[in-house]
């Protein structure tokens, strides 16, 4: 990480960039907010470590400064204070101050708001890659609208009372719900190779164009496994290859590609399918009319035990109030 240590303390200056550079982070270091500011028109920044108390710009001013600057709303802005009323700290976070922490500061509590920063730039960071890779499959179709995010606002909501049913409760990663959040958008990610012909037809496809069109599972499947052999241990890589490649199979095993049956097909998957259909048939587009969360309750409902898994659909029947939301939400 680039990282930019604000203090008028030469002291402070100097403890924060050895413990910073002790853990491989290259540190600019900054004697008050004029400097700061200058700094980040010019470098790379990823993470602000800043004083409050300093002559001329404060480091509540800076907090407001930098986000009201083009390109550098990202930051992740850490504010170091002597200041330990609740009052101050929410001054500091109503500054947009990501986190706060007391000065004198603890070396190992440095460290480790330095790696929980890290970890929410790094999510922050895969979030904007997938989303604008899923961008891609759509801006052939400009009816869209705001499905993706609708579709992975359904996947959360119906991940997050998944968590809680006995089936799962403690089974699975408590990261699943936002991981499914990141990677659902990718679901269709295939239709990057489907024909424009066969992609855009306004009415029904005939057998030979369905044909092509099914093809897309494995078109995105391909990519995402060539990539997972490169980074083996990317967890959202291995999720978002499961929900492209298998989002169409059945519980019943009457799906595409592969005809996977039940517990074959994975979870992540299973929950992108039902969210996949339902926002299919609430939305209206070119070839087809919306039609109300009521009807479409009952297809979900005529569904469970063949096309979707049983224990989703309940998941849905318990969060649908929160499906009918998001569809107001991003109603596109």
């Amino acid at each position: 990480m680039k990282i930019l240590v604000v203090d008028d303390d030469e002291i402070a200056l100097a403890v924060a960039e050895k413990v910073l550079t002790s853990e491989g982070h290259q540190v600019i270091l900054a004697e008050d907010g004029e400097e700061a500011l200058n700094i980040l028109q010019m470098s790379d920044i990823q993470i602000v470590i800043s004083d409050w108390n300093m002559p001329n710009m404060d480091g509540i001013e800076l907090c407001y400064r930098i986000r009201s600057m083009p390109g550098l709303e990202n930051i992740y802005i850490i504010m170091v204070t002597a200041h330990n009323s609740q009052e101050d700290k929410i001054k500091a976070l109503s500054a947009k101050a990501n986190e706060i922490i007391s000065k004198p500061f603890e070396a190992l509590e440095l460290r480790l708001r330095v790696k929980n920063a890290e970890q929410i730039l790094s999510t922050e960071t895969i979030e904007m890659v997938l989303f604008s890779l899923a961008k891609l499959a759509e801006i052939k179709d400009s009816e869209t609208g705001e499905h993706l995010e609708r579709i992975r606002g359904y996947s959360r909501v119906l991940a997050n009372h998944i968590m809680t049913v006995p089936e799962y409760r403690g089974k699975l990663s408590p990261r699943f719900p936002d991981l499914l959040y990141l990677t659902s958008p990718l679901h269709d990610v295939g239709k990057i190779g489907i024909p424009d012909y066969v992609l855009l037809k306004p009415g029904s496809l005939n057998d030979e164009e369905w044909i092509i069109m099914k093809q897309h599972p494995d078109i995105g499947a391909k990519t995402l496994t060539e990539m997972l052999a490169k980074f083996p241990k990317a967890e959202f890589l291995r999720i978002t290859r499961d929900i492209v490649l298998c989002h169409h199979e059945r519980w019943d095993g009457s799906g595409y590609p592969q005809g996977l049956k039940g517990e074959d097909i994975p979870l992540s998957a299973r929950i992108v399918a039902l969210a996949d259909v339902y926002d299919a048939v609430t939305m209206k587009r070119v070839y087809k009319a919306a039609i109300p969360h009521r009807l479409a309750r009952g297809i979900i409902l005529n569904g469970k035990g063949n096309h979707f898994d049983p224990i989703i659909v309940e998941a849905f029947l318990a969060t649908e109030d929160q499906f009918i939301e998001i569809g107001k939400t991003f109603a596109g």
